[in-house]
């Protein structure tokens, strides 16, 4: 085993000043831990937030919801209050791996690494949800840039993610019976943004390019938030991904099968 300096620090402001280098910071560790142990991934130094009291917990006030970086995906799956503000939200983090990742794995850990099969993006996106950080706010719409990859500059740390809760949602995910990620997974909701009613739909495990919004899903469902609104509307397969598990086309049919459940759940 190579060296590595382990670091707890007692808040943000600590945890960002040890964030330099090649230092790593470690939430969950559902994703650093295993690169560590084969190797992809030899950081300096681990910094572990996962015990920073602000980092912490859900807060519903009225419609306005708040979740800190560290929840984990059980607390998210398990708290009332938002349970009540966005069950979709809830129930997505309820289909997160298995009890132990849910039980250790957190929010902030899952967007900051932004894997383009992760639940938590899509419902960003579909949220129009903001990334609160120690040093700044910034839209979902532009945190997330690509595999793996976002807005998030050096010495940044997510604090939280804020959102108000849609007047309906839901969320549907054809599953990766190995892993349990999503081969492809649809997060639609409806709400009021900027003074009118709008309809924004999240697709994850589907983009070449990571997590997207389907306009043309979007398009059908602000005339009519229905499953049958669907009904012969397709999806391009120009920039979905082709890998083992399905091709292109095969993607492109689970995304509209997929808004359809979602639809169907959020009515529900």
């Amino acid at each position: 085993m190579y060296s590595v300096n382990y670091h707890r620090p007692a808040s943000v402001a600590e945890a960002a000043k040890l964030a330099r280098d090649d230092a790593k910071l470690l939430s969950g560790g559902m994703t650093l831990i295993p690169a560590m142990k084969t190797r992809l991934a030899a950081p300096s130094d681990v910094i572990d937030i996962s015990r920073i009291a602000a980092l912490k917990g859900i807060k519903v006030t009225g419609k306005a919801v708040t979740i800190g970086a560290a929840t984990t995906h059980a607390e998210v799956a398990t708290d009332d209050k938002l349970k009540k503000a966005c069950p979709a939200l809830a129930h997505l983090a309820s289909m997160i791996g298995d009890p132990a990742v849910r039980h250790k794995g957190t929010l902030g850990g899952s967007i900051a690494n932004n894997d383009p099969a992760a639940d938590y993006p899509a419902a960003m996106l579909a949220l129009g949800a903001t990334i609160v950080t120690n040093k700044r706010e910034i839209a979902a719409e532009t945190f997330f840039k690509g595999l793996f990859e976002t807005a998030l500059k050096d010495g940044e740390i997510i604090t939280a993610v804020t959102f108000t809760a849609p007047a309906k949602a839901g969320y549907a995910k054809f599953r990766n019976p190995a892993s349990r990620y999503a081969m492809v997974g649809v997060f639609v909701a409806r709400g009021k943004a900027n003074g009118k009613e709008e309809v924004r739909v999240g697709v994850t495990g589907a983009g070449d390019d990571g997590v997207f919004r389907s306009r043309p899903l979007e398009a059908a469902l602000a005339k009519s938030f229905d499953a049958a609104a669907l009904e012969g509307v397709t999806v391009p397969d120009k920039g979905l991904m082709s890998d083992m598990h399905a091709s292109p086309q095969y993607r492109a049919n689970l995304v509209v099968v997929m808004a359809k459940r979602a639809v169907a759940a959020a009515n529900a």
